[in-house]
């Protein structure tokens, strides 16, 4: 395991967003992600889905670098904007802290996205 590959952090955050505002959060977050990723040079992944049979629960795969890139992320522009606009949105928030089982292959995985 290379020491990069041990020093990330990966979380997924559970959120259930209240159904009236679905639309509006799906928008505002995709601004968010797209920004993060293309500005902070140690957010590797900020990838949101939905459930298809419930789309109001919301699933972010999230892969920073480091620990310290975790904490720049959640003080950057983008990422406050994002939690003020959408605070009055999400229903419950739960973030699971995550380790992988096999790091090494995740960089097989980027590989691949660019063949």
């Amino acid at each position: 395991m290379s020491a990069q590959t041990n020093k990330m952090m990966i979380r997924i955050a559970e959120i259930e967003i209240e159904s009236g505002y679905l639309q509006e959060y799906k928008h505002i977050l995709q601004i968010e992600s797209r920004a993060s990723v293309s500005k902070e040079p140690g957010v590797i992944a900020i990838f949101p889905m939905y459930q298809q049979e419930n789309p109001n629960q919301i699933r972010i795969l999230e892969i920073y670098a480091n620990k310290e890139a975790y904490e720049n992320h959640i003080k950057s522009p983008q990422f406050l904007k994002y939690k003020t606009e959408t605070s009055n949105m999400v229903k419950s928030l739960k973030l699971i802290d995550m380790k992988s089982i096999d790091p090494e292959t995740m960089n097989e995985i980027f590989r691949k996205l660019h063949q």
